[in-house]
């Protein structure tokens, strides 16, 4: 059967059919809109495959068990300017938001925060977390375990890691903030579903099969692993980021990982780790903004290498992204738009827009 054609829908209408579909399930409205709201501004800012692509697999997991949907987020221990928290195998999203919200909090009175987490689940897309600081003027920093080991150790085969991503959130004056998203892998696993839903091959580089060679069809990535950034580099970043938000909180790290895209059942245990930063404690804010601005001014306007018709800033694109796209509304493509027209008989609720 033909995939439907793709469909641009405001998002609002995204928001609305994944809130339908979680409480369909038995989540707490409340808790469905914050989570809805947190996976489309995934979507808004470019991260389709940590947006609603992900609704299905999220609604399985809660279906199987695998999600506590009246959990009891609390605090295990804190100081004036750090706190653990333990997420009860909520909605990843829901204790993120929390930590992100108690991180600027305590930075408010401290300068800096650092508010680790346990107990979480895959909570999208790490801009969406970094960039919560901002709304208050405040760097935000966000590191993740991931929920699946897809790379090795550099030089193994033995899959130890994931791909731990970073995202660093810096607040400007008239100049988009400055917002860096990043996994330690050349590629998200995420990107590597959208494509095999989409029946896309990936570029050469993202995956080596175990046989060496390089792995170009995204259907067969249990054949294979993931690239780490800049090699042994990457690998390096990766156990670094596992370390602080996976073994620093008490959460699943190295062979702890279960792989959530097959096992929908065990509490996952993901770590997380945000931390937000008052530039008042180092200064004018004002000021410190509009350094932020010049700094980026003058990457753009750099002298070019031969072809290169500009030079981007970190998050520019996204931010533009998402400002078109509120207005204009969000497009999904054909595959994805078929899975969640199952998903929404499956539940007995009304299809999407």
């Amino acid at each position: 059967m033909t995939a439907p054609a793709a469909r641009t829908l405001p998002a609002a209408a995204l928001e609305d059919f994944i809130t339908r579909s979680f409480t369909a399930v038995g989540m707490p409205e409340a808790d469905a809109r914050t989570t809805a709201s947190l996976m489309v501004e995934a979507d808004l800012l470019g991260s389709d495959a940590h947006g609603i692509f992900r609704l299905a697999q999220y609604v399985r997991r809660i279906r199987e068990g695998g999600i506590n949907l009246r959990p009891s987020i609390r605090v295990l221990r804190e100081t004036a300017a750090t706190a653990l928290l333990d997420g009860d195998n909520a909605m990843g999203h829901l204790v993120v938001r929390r930590a992100a919200d108690l991180a600027v909090e305590k930075a408010r009175s401290a300068g800096v925060a650092w508010v680790g987490l346990r107990n979480g689940n895959h909570a999208g897309a790490g801009a969406v977390y970094a960039r919560i600081p901002l709304a208050a003027g405040m760097v935000g920093i966000y590191g993740a375990v991931g929920s699946a080991n897809h790379l090795p150790p550099w030089g193994g085969m033995e899959m130890l890691l994931s791909t731990n991503p970073l995202a660093i959130a810096i607040p400007a004056g008239d100049e988009p903030p400055v917002v860096l998203d990043m996994a330690t892998t050349v590629a998200s696993y995420g990107k590597i579903k959208a494509r095999a839903q989409r029946g896309e091959t990936m570029p050469e580089g993202w995956m080596m099969g175990y046989d060496g060679q390089p792995l170009l069809d995204p259907r067969r990535s249990n054949e294979g692993f993931l690239m780490p950034i800049g090699g042994h580099k990457g690998y390096g970043l990766a156990l670094m980021i596992g370390l602080l938000a996976g073994s620093l909180n008490g959460a699943a790290m190295g062979r702890d990982v279960i792989d959530f895209n097959a096992d929908y059942t065990t509490a996952a245990n993901t770590g997380q780790c945000v931390i937000a930063v008052d530039p008042a404690a180092f200064g004018d804010p004002q000021a410190i903004r509009a350094d932020v601005d010049r700094v980026s001014r003058e990457m753009r306007s750099a002298t070019r290498l031969p072809g290169v018709d500009a030079i981007h800033v970190p998050g520019e694109g996204s931010e533009r992204r998402r400002e078109r796209q509120l207005r204009d509304g969000v497009t999904l493509p054909g595959p994805l738009l078929e899975v969640l027209g199952r998903l929404a008989g499956e539940l007995g609720i009304a299809d999407i827009g």
